[in-house]
C-alpha cells in the first residue's frame, strides 16, 4: 500500500475492523518510511452491471445516485440515512446475485418502491413520482388508493370457524 505522504509502499498495519456491516475491511496503517498514519478499506471486488436506462442508453450501476435519489425521497420523513444505505446494500446484492449483468431501470425501481412502501408511504408516493413519472393529479390518486387497499386487505380479521 503507498504511503499518501511519501508514496513510500512499506507500511505496516496497526489495527483491522470490519465495515460496512462486514462487506469490507478497515484498516489503519502507518508507513515504515515517514511514521504517517492513514486508513484503508478493502472490498471485494464485484463484476459491474449495467442498468439499461428508458432511453435504451447504458451505464454502470451507481450506488451513490440510488442512494441520492433514496434520500431526496426521504427528506423530512423521519427515515435515518443509515437505514436508506442498508436499503441502498440489500438491493446492490439482490442484483449482484443475478445471473445476468445488466438490469434495467425499472427493475430498480420496482425494488426500491418494495422497500420505501414498507418504511414510509410518503417516500414511496414521492419516489413513485419521479419513478413511474406521474403527469398529472389523477396519478397521485390512483397511487394513494393502491396504497389504501393494500392497507385495508392488510388489517382484516379472519375467523376461522
Amino acid at each position: 500500500m503507498q504511503c499518501p505522504s511519501c508514496q513510500h509502499t512499506d507500511s505496516r498495519v496497526l489495527e483491522s475492523r470490519a465495515a460496512d456491516s462486514g462487506r469490507s475491511v478497515r484498516r489503519r496503517r502507518e508507513c515504515l518510511n515517514c511514521d504517517f498514519r492513514f486508513t484503508t478499506y478493502e472490498r471485494v471486488e464485484t463484476v459491474p452491471i449495467t442498468v439499461v436506462k428508458r432511453n435504451g442508453s447504458r451505464e454502470t450501476f451507481n450506488r451513490s445516485k440510488l442512494l441520492h435519489g433514496l434520500l431526496r425521497a426521504c427528506e423530512k420523513t423521519g427515515l435515518e440515512p443509515s437505514r436508506l444505505e442498508a436499503v441502498v446494500d440489500d438491493i446492490e446484492l439482490v442484483l449482484q446475485q443475478r445471473a445476468g449483468r445488466e438490469v434495467s431501470s425499472n427493475e430498480i425501481g420496482e425494488l426500491v418502491l418494495q422497500r420505501l412502501r414498507e418504511m414510509s408511504e410518503v417516500a414511496y408516493v414521492r419516489f413513485a413520482s419521479v419513478y413511474r413519472q406521474f403527469q398529472s393529479v389523477s396519478d397521485f390518486v390512483a397511487t394513494l388508493e393502491g396504497l389504501g387497499n393494500r392497507g385495508k386487505t392488510k388489517n382484516r380479521l379472519v375467523v376461522v370457524g
